[in-house]
């Protein structure tokens, strides 16, 4: 029963998306199964950049199945524009292509009103949200009073629970905030009409992907975020509100854990951080800037959801080790080497060192206190040769050859394969040593 789960080792942004969509190729069935509209997925096909939130970025080739899972929140505009745009663009997201978890939970303008709200309220101690409703949305969903999916199928009792939810809402903004009230009756009447949209594509999906598996279909999981913003393992409290690890299937798509084939996490050749919160190799300046690019084109480091420009650094092996042993990963497939084109010499962090000066290979206390210490770097040569049309690992420069065996070795992982550009072809597999 093949479940394969792709996860984003570092703070998400590894370029997910389109590993996604490389795997997806031999996949039946493409699943989501945590957090919200806050991740972004870009997948480029050709001259076409599809940036999905939602939806399943494996749903852009046409034999696969999207699903959405119950340890989702999903804003219901968010979602209907996604499909909308997918449709514009020829692509079939009718309810026999992408199915919605009755379970998953609704972020409404309220769950809105209240993180944008929250997160001024913090002033200099802002965490970095994007403001779409993700953390409201769970806090309900964990206290037992929010709305589901299954709310929308019987439009009467989804008005009276919305109503109660809004009204409740507006008490907070007022009291708590001093913020302008929402104005019930558009709200009310704009999820009716997502309601009616909707109840076509709700269904019980964990039965229908337990089927799927014992029929012998490839099932790929495809995470959001990544494992350092993790609820329970990231650098809290700067991180998302779902469990991003690979553990976090099961429980968000309401399925055993017999079934895994393999665990593969997508790490960038470099690191990145979007919003507030610990970052050991950080850099800025004009390495910074080099690394980042200009926001020209959908490669560069900016986010694909907020937009904000991305903190960039060195990668992290440190990092890199936690996210292997909480994710149980079997294999990396290494994003973006080509950006690492034209540098002179290039560093790696492979050790941190505490404040007594001693030096650690494993934070004290996860990586919650990661402000404690500072990176310890080997510096590798570096490789001029541009990379994105190479498509064998044997036309690799020898230092890039070597930059990908050494995070091999400090990782404890294969590396299956290295992407050199955004396009579906840009990538190189990797034989093993």
């Amino acid at each position: 029963m093949p479940l394969r789960i792709l996860v984003g080792t570092q703070w998400g942004d590894e370029g997910k998306g389109r590993i996604v969509d490389l795997m997806s190729a031999e996949s039946h069935y493409v699943v989501r199964y945590n957090g919200g509209d806050n991740a972004g997925h870009t997948v480029t096909v050709g001259k076409q950049t599809f940036k999905l939130h939602l939806v399943p970025s494996g749903i852009i080739h046409p034999h696969t199945i999207g699903i959405l899972g119950n340890g989702l929140v999903i804003n219901p505009r968010s979602l209907l524009s996604e499909i909308e745009m997918l449709r514009a663009a020829g692509i079939e997201v009718s309810p026999t292509r992408l199915k919605i978890s009755f379970g998953a939970h609704l972020i409404t303008q309220g769950h809105i009103a209240l993180d944008k709200a929250k997160e001024l309220a913090r002033g200099k101690g802002q965490i970095g949200t994007t403001g779409r409703g993700i953390g409201p949305a769970y806090t309900d969903k964990a206290s037992r009073s929010g709305l589901r999916i299954f709310d929308l199928l019987d439009l009467n009792q989804l008005v009276v629970k919305m109503r109660m939810h809004l009204e409740q809402v507006n008490q907070i903004l007022l009291s708590q905030f001093k913020a302008e009230p929402l104005a019930l009756s558009p709200i009310l009447e704009e999820m009716l009409n997502h309601a009616r949209f909707l109840q076509p594509y709700i269904a019980d999906t964990g039965a229908i992907l337990d089927q799927a598996l014992r029929d012998n279909q490839i099932v790929l999981a495809e995470g959001a975020q990544g494992i350092l913003l993790d609820i329970d393992h990231g650098s809290y409290p700067f991180v998302t509100s779902s469990n991003v690890t690979a553990t976090g299937v099961f429980s968000g798509l309401g399925i055993g854990i017999r079934v895994v084939e393999s665990v593969t996490g997508a790490t960038k050749a470099f690191q990145s951080r979007v919003g507030a919160g610990p970052f050991p190799t950080e850099l800025d300046g004009e390495m910074a800037t080099r690394l980042r690019g200009t926001g020209a084109n959908p490669w560069d480091e900016f986010g694909t959801t907020t937009g904000r420009p991305r903190r960039v650094g060195w990668l992290d092996g440190v990092l890199l080790r936690y996210a292997r042993r909480i994710n149980g990963l079997t294999d990396l497939v290494l994003t973006k080497l080509d950006v690492l084109s034209g540098l002179e010499t290039i560093s790696v962090c492979n050790a941190y060192m505490d404040e007594q000066g001693q030096k650690v290979d494993t934070p004290a206390m996860g990586v919650c206190e990661l402000e404690r210490y500072q990176p310890v770097y080997t510096q590798l040569e570096g490789w001029q040769e541009n990379l994105t049309g190479l498509r064998s690992w044997t036309d690799l420069p020898e230092q890039a050859k070597v930059y990908v065996r050494f995070v091999e070795k400090i990782s404890g992982l294969p590396v299956s394969m290295v992407s050199v550009g955004p396009e579906r072809s840009q990538i190189i597999v990797v034989p093993r040593e």
